[in-house]
């Protein structure tokens, strides 16, 4: 695959973006839990907001940080390759959260380019509440060069996957997840919505968020591995493969490593459109 040269900006690498307030209500948590067909009570209530939720304050602190380091005009070659949320408390209702988002490394590949973004999020009185990952991928593009700091690990053994899997849950992506999903989480990127758009940027059609299918095996991890408690998850991070389209099951197999340590493939039919996921829960 030939890829087309273009100028990555080092300079702006453990810059932090301005400072941003979020308010967290009940009804936005609840939007988003009911967005992502997410079955937990609590979440469905507005009572403490699903793990992937944490997305929502940090959103649109992501691309301006991404797009300090490769040009603004590969913005419609832009697709998430990884996330990584780090947990040190759950999202209530009535959080005032203060976001923040740096770009710290970028990477050549074979294939394209990645831009990776650490965002931390924090109470009003300065409390850690998550730290999260954002590797993105520029399709078709070489920056020439690593430079900087990559997201953390969270590869795991393929010989895992040889072994007994703890639970497999299959869910469907219902045929207006999209359209839901979008106003729930704050995203309108067009692919996800309008089907000419997505046809023109080379996708088969309209594609759910890969934000969105990461919540969907979010929860089920919580209902299979931890009671439903979302309070038990420490580290819930994913490298999304393929796209997942409206209307499709995917199928979530999760493997036990040691006491706290599950490793995830989601799949549509016998395409992996999730690899190398983590989650690790405590008791």
């Amino acid at each position: 695959m030939t890829l087309t040269p273009v100028e990555f900006d080092a300079a702006p690498l453990g810059a932090w973006t301005d400072e941003e307030r979020f308010d967290v209500t009940a009804e936005r948590i609840a939007e988003y839990a009911a967005a992502t067909n997410d079955p937990i009570e609590r979440h469905l209530s507005g009572a403490v907001a699903p793990p992937v939720f944490a997305v929502v304050p940090v959103f649109f602190s992501m691309a301006p940080a991404a797009l300090s380091v490769a040009p603004v005009e590969l913005l419609m070659k832009l697709v998430h390759g990884e996330q990584d949320f780090h947990f040190h408390r759950p999202i209530v209702p009535g959080d005032q959260l203060v976001v923040r988002a740096r770009p710290i490394g970028f990477a050549s590949l074979r294939t394209g380019s990645t831009v990776t973004i650490h965002a931390e999020t924090r109470s009003a009185d300065g409390e850690p509440v998550n730290d999260q990952y954002l590797t993105a991928f520029f399709r078709g593009v070489t920056a020439g060069a690593t430079v900087g700091d990559q997201a953390p690990g969270h590869q795991y053994d393929a010989a895992l996957r040889a072994e007994a899997p703890v639970a497999k849950v299959t869910q469907h992506v219902d045929a207006d997840q999209t359209f839901r999903y979008s106003p729930a989480s704050g995203d309108p990127m067009p692919i996800h919505l309008d089907d000419e758009i997505a046809r023109m940027a080379g996708l088969p059609g309209i594609i759910n968020h890969g934000l969105c299918t990461m919540a969907f095996t979010s929860w089920a991890a919580l209902t299979e591995l931890a009671d439903g408690e979302v309070e038990r998850l420490r580290r819930f991070a994913v490298r999304f493969a393929k796209p997942v389209l409206p209307d499709q099951d995917i199928a979530t197999t999760f493997w036990a490593d040691g006491a706290s340590t599950y490793h995830f493939e989601t799949t549509v039919g016998d395409d992996a459109v999730i690899r190398d996921g983590l989650a690790v829960i405590i008791d």
